[in-house]
């Protein structure tokens, strides 16, 4: 019984994604002038080192998700020229539901990762750690990030590693890996964390449905 409900709040929430992600119909306006709106905060936030995994585990993730409907926040997807790199990033964390940080073997050289992931463990977000050809036990502070970093910013990235290392997650072998199967599994933990998330929400969308 409690399986068939979880598979029901699941199919609800990706069936509300997919209304949600459909065209609408724009009524016309008889003012020339329209004022833009900001846009709506992101489902999912993906923390992950471009130069690794955008072309491969994050990238795919990302497509996979946007597919079913999903908001995911991933940066050469949702940045343009001009945005300011701190300042949209960390408004796409501030606003996001949940966080998922794909690790890479190089992800810690990367000061710009640690200060996403520490942001998302500041803000307090449930964060899904994807380790991908990397084990937690080898994820440090780099000495190559100590150069541009000061002392209270290398603190927040120790924790935020800390505290991702010890979070239930993910593990990936992309050279040996099974990748349909690896993108099923990443989307169904990032459904159930969204539908505790999102709890009493969903439970409304299926009794309005029903």
């Amino acid at each position: 019984m409690q399986r068939a409900m979880h598979a029901l709040t699941k199919n609800a929430l990706v069936a509300g994604r997919n209304k949600l992600s459909r065209p609408h119909q724009l009524r016309r306006s008889s003012s020339p002038v329209r004022v833009p709106r900001p846009p709506p905060p992101c489902d999912i936030f993906i923390n992950h080192r471009g130069i690794d995994t955008k072309k491969t585990s994050a990238g795919l993730l990302h497509y996979h998700l946007s597919g079913l409907g999903f908001s995911s926040f991933l940066d050469s997807k949702n940045m343009k020229p001009g945005d300011n790199l701190y300042d949209k990033i960390d408004a796409g964390i501030r606003g996001c539901k949940i966080g998922v940080a794909v690790f890479s073997p190089r992800y810690c050289e990367s000061p710009f990762c640690l200060h996403e992931l520490a942001l998302l463990m500041e803000t307090r977000k449930r964060v899904i750690p994807v380790f991908c050809d990397v084990k937690p036990s080898e994820l440090r502070v780099s000495e190559n990030t100590n150069v541009s970093s000061s002392k209270s910013e290398l603190q927040r990235f120790e924790k935020a590693l800390e505290e991702a290392k010890f979070t239930v997650g993910l593990t990936f072998d992309s050279v040996n890996g099974d990748w349909s199967e690896f993108l099923q599994t990443a989307t169904d933990a990032v459904i159930e964390n969204l539908i505790e998330v999102e709890g009493e929400e969903v439970l409304d969308n299926i009794n309005y449905s029903t």
